[in-house]
């Protein structure tokens, strides 16, 4: 490692120790713990880093890891020339984290709600989620919020963004994916670089989801390839339809006040009736092709409901505001940061407003 390298470590690892000190005055022992590891697991992955540009020029390093990183680069640069996203250092270095996942999300409700249990910080607000580093920190977790009679449910995260504090680098975990979602996930964590709106996960995650849609069109469309096949997106669609109808109609069962015995079945009811339309899905639209058959027939509660809708619940709004901008990157983007800057009521009516000014595009 080079001087550069060490200083720009040691750089980042005082950046990590002060916000960790900041993250630490918010509460006791328990924040401490948590805290302390969310740091270790961000230093590591920090330390882990390598310049892509220093890979690439190695013959001696895998040519299919070449290859993808390669990709990468080319999808970086598009980013940044192209869709007007931030350009710095990330996403331009590698990290090899050895693991399935970088991060493992802990989500937790009450038995009769949908409401989760909300983990905030200084910077990004409150987030309806606990990261860990490590799985055997999350299960514990997870049964220590079971005994107290909570929902819970944990996922894998492959790539997430620091919103600019850091420079995120391609992790081995997001080289599982297709060359498509690659690029994509790129524009999608870069977006979140330009514009983040504390408090508003809905709000942040479906701009970004809009980006990462347009940009891969523009994407492929340069490259001279083919639209994204549309039957992936339609069955996801068609999935997540399903999931807000089931939490929907739970939310009803949930105020309707009657006794925790009733609310107990109807809860159990409610998830069996779930499984069942999928099946149906599956079986008349289909053809028998379970994409989500791992996630239907595990187990159910209200925490494995919650992540969605929140990537996508105002993306046609921001396509509509798209086409409003002439589909020009930079008007787009001073639009969406004005809307950020208002009241969160007065910012979901024109969201609102957006929604219906999609559905009357030809």
């Amino acid at each position: 490692m080079n001087s550069h390298a060490l200083k720009s470590t040691s750089s980042a690892a005082r950046r990590v120790m002060l916000a960790v000190l900041a993250l630490v005055a918010l509460g006791g022992c328990t924040t401490l713990d948590y805290y302390g590891q969310l740091a270790r697991g961000q230093l590591q992955l920090l330390q882990a880093r390598e310049p892509v540009g220093r890979l690439l020029a190695d013959p001696g390093r895998d040519p299919g890891l070449r290859r993808r990183l390669g990709l990468a680069q080319q999808a970086r640069d598009f980013a940044s020339a192209r869709l007007r996203l931030p350009d710095n250092r990330s996403y331009r270095l590698y990290a090899d984290l050895k693991r399935p996942y970088v991060i493992w999300n802990l989500f937790a409700t009450a038995e009769f709600s949908l409401a989760p249990q909300t983990q905030c910080f200084p910077i990004a607000g409150c987030v309806a989620y606990r990261g860990f580093y490590q799985p055997g920190r999350a299960r514990g977790a997870a049964a220590l919020l079971a005994a107290q009679g909570l929902d819970t449910y944990i996922g894998g995260v492959e790539a997430y963004s620091t919103l600019g504090w850091f420079a995120d680098p391609i992790l081995d975990t997001m080289l599982r994916w297709d060359d498509e979602r690659l690029a994509a996930v790129i524009f999608h964590e870069l977006a979140h670089q330009q514009l983040y709106i504390a408090d508003d996960t809905a709000f942040n995650e479906s701009f970004a989801t809009f980006v990462e849609r347009e940009g891969l069109g523009q994407w492929l469309e340069s490259r001279g390839l083919p639209p994204s096949d549309p039957t992936a997106l339609r069955q996801r669609e068609q999935f997540v339809a399903l999931v807000l109808a089931s939490r929907a109609r739970l939310d009803r069962l949930y105020r309707s006040g009657r006794p925790e015995p009733e609310l107990r079945r109807g809860k159990a009811a409610e998830f069996e009736r779930l499984r069942g339309e999928y099946r149906r899905l599956r079986q008349e639209q289909w053809q028998g092709t379970g994409r989500y058959d791992g996630w239907i027939e595990g187990p159910l509660n209200n925490a494995k409901l919650l992540p969605f809708g929140l990537y996508d619940q105002w993306e046609p709004a921001f396509a509509a505001l798209f086409a409003q901008q002439q589909r020009d990157w930079p008007r787009f983007y001073a639009r969406v940061r004005e809307l950020g800057e208002l009241p969160r009521a007065e910012r979901d009516r024109h969201l609102q407003t957006l929604l219906g000014a999609q559905g009357a595009l030809p």
